[in-house]
């Protein structure tokens, strides 16, 4: 039997947060995992039958320590991109072709005290705020066309409280 093509895998269902402080910049974090800049914002796999937004409040939590985050909007439907061949095998155990997800806009409640990213299984080494439109200038070069397509989902919502 042959082995299916990437373009025949499914995409893992997930969702991505887009979190604001106070003064309209966004929250990102560079992974523990990769040696060269890989910075983005938090998001992460969906369990089976769980709520997106439930999703979102739980990838928070785990991967930076606080869910303390008020809710704005969400994308209108479901973003995708495809992990790049010389990885896609090595994610996953290859299973997906890429993640397809369900992002949300929210606006960080707490201190950045808060934030803490010695989680039980730390995906972070560092983190901090930027502007959504500095995003594409930071995020590895596979997930460029997913975060246009997030801040252009959200830019009209992205300002400094009050």
């Amino acid at each position: 039997m042959a082995s299916k093509g990437v373009s025949d895998k499914p995409y893992r269902k997930g969702v991505g947060i887009v979190l604001l402080n106070s003064s309209g910049e966004v929250f990102i974090a560079q992974r523990c995992d990769r040696k060269e800049p890989a910075w983005q914002m938090p998001q992460g796999g969906m369990h089976e039958g769980e709520d997106p937004l439930v999703a979102a409040l739980r990838e928070l939590e785990e991967e930076i320590g606080t869910a303390n985050a008020e809710f704005i909007a969400e994308s209108e439907g479901w973003l995708h991109y495809d992990f790049p061949p010389e990885i896609q095998s090595n994610v996953w155990k290859g299973r997906y072709r890429g993640q397809k997800q369900k992002w949300f806009l929210m606006r960080f409640s707490g201190h950045d005290k808060e934030v803490n990213l010695n989680t039980r299984n730390p995906e972070f080494s560092d983190w901090k705020w930027t502007t959504l439109q500095n995003l594409p200038n930071l995020i590895v070069g596979f997930k460029k066309n997913l975060y246009r397509q997030v801040i252009e989902a959200f830019a009209r919502l992205v300002k400094p409280e009050g």
